[in-house]
């Protein structure tokens, strides 16, 4: 977690329970909290013009979600959807910003936060200059198992769906599909049932 939950009720925060496929803050409203999941999966994600949905992350337990935006006072640029049913903790901006003066080492903690999150953003931007769906996939499969620390081959199990990848790489599902099922033929990962392993 960034912040300690206990302090963050300590301070006022309040825990709000969303259901899945509910949106936590939309494209365009103003930010008003500090939001940390407690427990459940979101979706940080985009909707293009032709009603397509771009996937930024799936943040889950313990992270929060577009927390730089309180440092500024620009709306949201993205959507919060629940994924799962979540249980999110909410503090108010104000309010936040006096924690962070009365303990300024947890801005240390939300930095570095932010700063693992652009080297994903980085590395996994960087397959869009592929044309090769394999490429693509192999690369973010990979820094996603790597970021969590596992190094044996199949020992972890991708904890999104085709169609999150699909939304994650700005690729068609079907695409997806056939190069997932291209991938387990050359051993680059295994597949048991629906789940993935890499």
């Amino acid at each position: 977690m960034i912040i300690c939950e206990n302090l963050l009720f300590s301070h006022g925060a309040e825990q709000q329970n969303y259901n899945s496929g509910e949106y936590i803050f939309e494209e365009e409203s103003t930010p008003k909290y500090y939001l940390q999941i407690k427990t459940g999966t979101v979706k940080i994600s985009s909707f293009l013009e032709d009603g397509k949905e771009f996937i930024h992350g799936i943040p889950f337990d313990g992270h929060c979600l577009a927390e730089t935006y309180l440092f500024h006072d620009k709306k949201y640029a993205v959507n919060a959807i629940a994924v799962t049913d979540c249980e999110i903790i909410k503090l108010e901006k104000n309010k936040l910003i006096e924690l962070l003066l009365k303990k300024p080492q947890l801005i240390f903690s939300m930095y570095s936060y932010t700063a693992d999150r652009m080297r994903y953003k980085h590395i996994t931007s960087a397959p869009f200059s592929f044309q090769d769906p394999v490429t693509k996939l192999n690369l973010i499969l990979n820094h996603v198992k790597n970021h969590f620390g596992f190094n044996d081959q199949f020992s972890f199990h991708i904890p999104y769906t085709r169609q999150q990848l699909a939304s994650l790489t700005g690729m068609r599902i079907e695409t997806v599909i056939r190069a997932i099922k291209k991938m387990e033929k050359q051993n680059m990962l295994k597949i048991d049932g629906t789940k993935i392993f890499v």
